[in-house]
């Protein structure tokens, strides 16, 4: 296992475990949201995240790694709605609920997998503003989709650009990790 996956491994075992302990506190009550609600609430937390790396000020106090943890679980949320239909229950068990997580994370691990072997891990050379912005463009290429009623002419459509926000915030998980242990 190389480091990548290996600090993959680390910070997603405690998005899946905030995913968890919310699923059991309050089910899947998410499953209500349509997509754009869903990239609105990813929207909202990476403009908190731009808006302090800007003005060097937090005045809630949360620390912003809790909203990265959030971009990833929202995106899962969206990237599992996107495959369920309105004929699907409303309230997933907590283990199917956790099966679809699980499944839709190792999907976008590998895509992460594939996408680092051929950019040659350059994340680890870029800052975690950068990243942010990226997100934030990812949003607005989902919200233009969806405002079109998913219809594209030439672009893959929300699912990869969900997926590209997970990794990115997970690269950015990591990074802050990094960060913190080389103070």
């Amino acid at each position: 296992m190389s480091k990548t996956e290996e600090e993959f491994a680390v910070e997603t075992a405690r998005c899946r475990e905030i995913f968890e302990k919310k699923t059991r506190d309050y089910g899947t009550s998410w499953r209500i949201m349509r997509l754009p609600s869903l990239t609105d609430q990813i929207f909202i937390k990476a403009n908190r995240i731009r808006s302090i790396q800007e003005s060097g000020e937090n005045k809630v106090g949360d620390d912003i790694r809790d909203e990265f943890v959030a971009m990833v679980n929202y995106a899962i949320m969206a990237l599992i709605q996107q495959r369920l239909t309105e004929r699907d229950a409303q309230e997933l068990p907590l283990e199917q609920a956790l099966r679809l997580y699980d499944e839709n994370l190792h999907r976008t691990i590998d895509l992460m997998l594939g996408k680092n072997h051929d950019y040659g891990e350059a994340w680890r050379m870029m800052r975690i503003s950068s990243m942010v912005d990226l997100i934030l463009m990812k949003i607005r290429r989902i919200k233009q989709i969806e405002d079109n009623q998913g219809k594209t002419l030439i672009s893959e459509g929300v699912e990869g650009s969900y997926m590209d926000i997970v990794n990115y915030s997970l690269f950015c998980l990591i990074r802050i990790t990094e960060e913190q242990t080389t103070k």
